[in-house]
């Protein structure tokens, strides 16, 4: 039960961390994309360095929901049909409140 346990966590810290890692790059790849933009007067080939910093921005917010949707599938897998529907019911609220929000 706790090697699951540590397991689990594990996978949550890893959804995390190299989420994180990626939405920074995004991020900093924009910056440098647009920054040589200005510079050198390049082409953006369709993309703006302003897009992949919103897209690194939209990576950051959607890590919780990341977390929340990994949760609800190990809570699935092990069963445990409590934290199960606290987990769907966070989501609801979250799918929710982006369809009120648009």
């Amino acid at each position: 039960m706790t090697d699951d346990y540590e397991r689990h966590e594990q996978f949550i810290a890893a959804l995390l961390w190299y989420g994180t890692w990626l939405a920074s790059a995004v991020i900093a790849a924009g910056m440098a994309l647009s920054a040589l933009q200005q510079l050198e007067g390049l082409p953006g080939f369709g993309l703006s360095g302003y897009d992949l910093v919103k897209a690194g921005v939209a990576l950051f917010i959607l890590l919780p929901v990341a977390r929340v949707t990994l949760m609800l599938a190990i809570f699935l897998r092990e069963r445990d049909y409590a934290y199960m529907v606290i987990s769907a019911l966070v989501l609801a609220i979250i799918g929710a409140g982006i369809l009120i929000g648009l």
